[in-house]
């Protein structure tokens, strides 16, 4: 595996150094991932705060705008899909790809909950992208050079492909996880 699929976020999120704050900052980021994610950007603070076990000033310390919240968050979901990546790295190829994709759909779950109330044009949204084509590329590439992976399609292709399908209405995970395999069969090469 390159280097490539160490890259972290150039943007990363500032935790605190002590210890308290810094379990207390990773509280807010957790609630207000799960928040965001069952109820969108307009989640209340206030739940967020009581979620995490602190206080309404403990958030705003942390976090002085909703803003500064959704752009932590977001960019903490970007640093674990980096780190799964680096994980996915030590996989034979295909099991790489498709366990660090898996850590992609959870992603989009939070980055559609966060899109509409980030600015798409910013340097951290740029910076978040090129950080996720720099973690998930090397191991699709790795897996099209063993064979395992289609030669005519590319990692962009794919991303766009798991964005669609996760964006669908689902009686359940395991019927999304049903038609993420069914793509993943088209994406894969297959002896003839």
């Amino acid at each position: 595996m390159t280097d490539q699929t160490a890259t972290a976020p150039t943007i990363a999120v500032r935790r605190p150094h002590r210890a308290d704050a810094r379990r207390n900052f990773d509280a807010l980021l957790g609630a207000a991932r799960e928040a965001f994610a069952e109820k969108g950007a307009d989640a209340s603070l206030e739940d967020i705060a009581r979620r995490a076990g602190v206080g309404i000033g403990t958030l705003y310390r942390n976090f002085p705008t909703r803003q500064a919240l959704f752009e932590s968050v977001y960019v903490g979901e970007v640093e674990e899909l980096c780190r799964a990546a680096q994980a996915a790295a030590a996989l034979p190829p295909w099991a790489g790809f498709t366990t660090w994709l898996r850590s992609f759909v959870g992603y989009l779950a939070t980055k559609r909950a966060l899109y509409e109330a980030l600015n798409r044009e910013s340097e951290m949204i740029r910076s978040c992208r090129i950080s996720i084509h720099e973690a998930g590329g090397p191991l699709f590439a790795r897996a099209q050079a063993a064979g395992e992976a289609r030669a005519d399609i590319c990692f962009d292709d794919v991303l766009r492909m798991v964005g669609g399908i996760t964006g669908g209405g689902y009686t359940d995970d395991a019927q999304r996880e049903r038609v993420l395999n069914i793509a993943l069969d088209g994406v894969r090469t297959h002896p003839r």
